[in-house]
């Protein structure tokens, strides 16, 4: 299928989904969500695709919300009314759809990534960063109204909610390598390495067990709120049914033969 606002390519498993509107600095326009979302739903069906890579065209990962196409429909709901009903239908779909993924994400985040940008960038799998690419949470101090597109979940999450509260009161960027120390994402590389630290970082997540990433972030959100007598037999359960599955008795091969499990 050919998209007008978003490039996918798929090479030797690896999915690449590349925000292409550089004008807006790859706003998250209606027509743009509505590919990436088309894109997931096909790339979530295709049982050849191990990895997906998320970026951005240009200087930009993703500038947030398509600003300049909001506008008050004097004849009709209020602008608020309308963006509530956008968010239900579409942008947090697609905030959940790229979480529930039978394969890993990750995001290469070749510059900017603002506002519901720096959400998207968030939920993948892994992070990485060029060093001159940047965070911005400006929801508060520019707009007067909250992060969204689940940052209000996931930011207290990574960096815990002193920090969380800060960055989304103040509205500071916060380049690559602070990021990392932030704990906010994974890795931080000069912007000429980005994107082959990030294609050598899905090629190893392809030669993994595939339901990795799922069960993976499962047991994380589990976690969030269990407690460590309910965590434990939570890890017990699923470790019963993975054992008996054919990826574990792979591993276990390999690590009698001294070789890489393949799985």
């Amino acid at each position: 299928m050919s998209y007008e606002h978003i490039h996918l390519a798929i090479e030797e498993g690896i999915a690449t989904l590349t925000l292409d509107q550089p004008r807006t600095m790859n706003a998250m326009s209606v027509p743009l969500q509505k590919e990436v979302r088309n894109a997931l739903a096909n790339l979530k069906g295709d049982r050849e695709v191990k990895a997906l890579i998320l970026t951005g065209t240009g200087k930009a990962f993703c500038s947030g919300a398509d600003l300049g196409s909001m506008s008050p429909d004097s004849d009709g709901p209020s602008l608020g009314t309308q963006v509530k009903s956008l968010m239900e239908e579409l942008s947090n779909p697609l905030a959940l759809e790229l979480r529930d993924l039978p394969f890993p994400v990750v995001s290469a985040v070749n510059g900017a990534a603002a506002g519901a940008g720096a959400s998207i960038a968030l939920a993948a799998d892994i992070v990485v960063a060029g060093k001159s690419a940047y965070f911005l949470f400006p929801f508060i101090p520019k707009l007067g109204i909250l992060p969204d597109l689940g940052a209000t979940w996931i930011l207290p999450r990574l960096i815990g909610r002193a920090r969380a509260m800060a960055v989304s009161l103040l509205g500071e960027r916060i380049y690559g390598p602070e990021a990392v120390d932030q704990g906010l994402i994974w890795k931080c590389v000069a912007d000429d390495q980005l994107q082959a630290e990030v294609l050598a970082v899905a090629r190893r997540l392809t030669s993994g067990p595939n339901h990795a990433a799922p069960a993976l972030r499962e047991a994380f959100d589990q976690a969030e709120t269990a407690t460590l007598v309910r965590q434990l037999a939570y890890e017990a359960d699923r470790q019963q049914e993975l054992i008996d599955s054919p990826t574990f008795q792979e591993g276990v091969r390999a690590f009698l033969e001294k070789r890489e499990p393949n799985f």
